[in-house]
């Protein structure tokens, strides 16, 4: 296991190389860059416009801007935010403990409720209870997911049940300490639920059809033909065989878990890195945008490797050197 996991970081390393040359060269196919807004405005001199354009490196060819980005971030320094004027090390802290909350919390609320409808609705195939999942499910996967936190922020306004946008209330500094954590808590039950709705469909769809594939199977029906229960025959035996392709989804939603939640971010208006990242590139902030970028593809191939090892430690019949 130890040298299968070494030997797949090194080979991240060339990847990342790759989807980072790639990034940086789409990225400058946009016209103009962070200072073409403020070469519009008449108040500023052009000689202020092209001093700054030197100071940032703005004037350089692509590859050598690229090659200066480059350096830095492989010895750990992402660069200076053009629009926060701040280390962008600096910038992402700030808002990466809030994103990771969010994400942590939509994970759970999807995989605890669309692994157990999915297994309900294989082993009760065509009831009224898989019907039912199922129409909601269709349903559901065809609302977006910032138009649903859009009707739940509607519900919240006019119930009172919960807080509207934002993370914490504007008096909660005031509050004891768990008090605050249940503001918190409160305040991510809306992009939770938006977040989620739309994985939940498709990953209990997904269990469906899995469950589905195994029970027909003939070591099930061995194993009912033994008498054994048959609540062991679905949990012992369908349901663990099922699970494992699941384990793969697991991955990418592990990848998610920075970067997949911009526009309910920004309607729900909860302070995280998506919201952050939407806005450097909408802004042209060259330097935010590439240490996003590059966040979002490590955490896809770390995924990726997570995945493969959660697999075989599920599977015992998978070997991770082969």
């Amino acid at each position: 296991m130890f040298r299968y996991v070494i030997k797949r970081l090194i080979q991240m390393i060339p990847m990342l190389i790759l989807i980072s040359i790639i990034s940086f060269g789409v990225s400058k196919l946009a016209p103009g860059d962070y200072l073409s807004k403020m070469a519009m405005n008449p108040a500023i001199s052009q000689e202020t416009i092209k001093r700054e354009r030197e100071r940032l490196g703005l004037d350089k060819p692509v590859y050598v801007q690229y090659l200066k980005w480059a350096g830095g971030f492989a010895t750990g320094d992402m660069g200076v935010s053009f629009t926060y004027n701040a280390p962008v090390t600096q910038v992402i802290g700030q808002k990466l403990g809030n994103t990771l909350l969010l994400g942590l919390a939509s994970m759970l609320f999807t995989w605890l409720i669309a692994i157990p409808l999915g297994i309900f609705s294989a082993v009760r195939q065509y009831s009224w209870g898989d019907k039912l999942f199922s129409m909601l499910s269709f349903v559901s996967l065809g609302v977006p997911d910032f138009f649903l936190a859009l009707m739940l922020l509607y519900v919240a306004a006019h119930t009172g049940w919960l807080p509207i946008g934002g993370m914490q209330s504007p008096q909660a500094f005031v509050w004891p300490w768990w008090q605050q954590m249940l503001d918190v808590l409160l305040h991510l039950v809306v992009p939770t639920i938006a977040v989620g709705i739309g994985s939940i469909a498709i990953l209990q769809r997904r269990m469906r059809g899995n469950m589905l594939d195994v029970l027909g199977e003939d070591y099930i029906r061995t194993a009912r033909a033994k008498g054994l229960p048959e609540d062991r025959v679905i949990y012992r035996h369908a349901v663990r065989n099922a699970i494992n392709p699941m384990v793969t989804l697991l991955g990418y939603d592990l990848a998610t878990l920075l970067s997949g939640f911009a526009l309910v971010e920004n309607v729900v208006g909860w302070p995280g890195l998506g919201q952050l990242m939407l806005q450097a590139m909408v802004g042209l902030d060259m330097t935010l945008t590439m240490a996003g970028l590059m966040i979002g593809a490590f955490m896809l191939l770390m995924g990726n490797l997570i995945a493969d090892m959660l697999l075989a430690w599920v599977d015992p019949r998978i070997k991770l050197e082969a």
